[in-house]
């Protein structure tokens, strides 16, 4: 069986219910997709404390949108896997909605709607053809000219992806071009085989400006530090409380109980901290 799930079937059937399960099982997904998101978001260089409206294509079950909340930010998720988006909606979604749609079939939203975009693990799939009607070329093309209408004017849209070899990559770059995008590729961890990450940087302004600088296993530690100590300012001027603390968790849960989910009461032992040993 191949690898890459894209060869084995369309993504709306690959991603079943039992599939859909797994992302919110497995934390080594979790981690990697917050991740993933979190760098995304970072290579969209939005305002400093701006509430910013994104696009998020191929949201799946909402996973990115933890990173997008995370940053302050509102979210409007695209898939077309039903049982992905109802885990996003079990899930709870706080600052954003879903909508089942193929992005391959365009972005079916008013012009200047968004103030950026991204996608992780997403794009792949458009250059496979899973059905007749299907032709990769017209497909991005579709994508990227109804992205580029939607997007504000200086927005930007950062697309992770795992092309399968160079014309793959080629042929995704020049349909983004074509569209109208200016910008190119950031590649992570370029030394790396595992490590090594794709994003495609789009740019909605007329003039090509200069990409941010990929990450390297050099700088990679000052980078996170780097992030640490500016989520840590951000919190503190919104006067929102750290993830995972106490506050944090009173303030979901009580969020989950208007929407009238059934949730644990709280208890002294809410948010406390377990010591690690067994």
């Amino acid at each position: 069986m191949s690898s890459r799930p894209e060869h084995s079937s369309p993504p709306e059937i690959y991603y079943n219910e039992d599939e859909a399960r797994k992302y919110t099982r497995n934390s080594r997904i979790m981690e990697v997709q917050y991740t993933l998101a979190e760098r995304a978001v970072q290579l969209m260089c939005l305002p400093a404390e701006s509430d910013c409206l994104i696009l998020d294509l191929g949201c799946g079950s909402g996973l990115s949108a933890s990173a997008l909340e995370e940053s302050g930010h509102y979210w409007v998720g695209l898939d077309i896997s039903p049982a992905m988006l109802d885990v996003a909606v079990e899930r709870g979604l706080d600052k954003g909605d879903v909508f089942l749609g193929d992005m391959g079939e365009g972005i079916p939203f008013r012009p200047g709607s968004f103030d950026g975009a991204i996608s992780i693990s997403a794009l792949q799939w458009l250059c496979n053809a899973d059905k007749k009607s299907h032709h990769p070329i017209k497909r991005l093309s579709k994508l990227f000219t109804t992205l580029y209408t939607c997007l504000a004017r200086g927005a930007r849209a950062v697309f992770q992806f795992y092309p399968e070899d160079s014309n793959q990559v080629d042929l995704i770059t020049r349909q983004a071009m074509k569209a109208g995008f200016t910008g190119g590729l950031v590649v992570d961890y370029p030394n790396s085989a595992k490590a090594k990450k794709m994003f495609l940087v789009l740019y909605t302004g007329g003039v090509n400006p200069v990409l941010p600088k990929p990450l390297t296993m050099e700088n990679d530690m000052q980078t996170q530090i780097s992030n640490i100590s500016s989520k840590s300012k951000r919190r503190n001027i919104r006067g929102k409380p750290p993830k995972k603390s106490r506050d944090w968790i009173l303030e979901k849960k009580e969020r989950r109980r208007r929407q009238g989910k059934d949730v644990r009461e709280d208890t002294i032992y809410t948010g406390r901290k377990r010591s690690g040993r067994f």
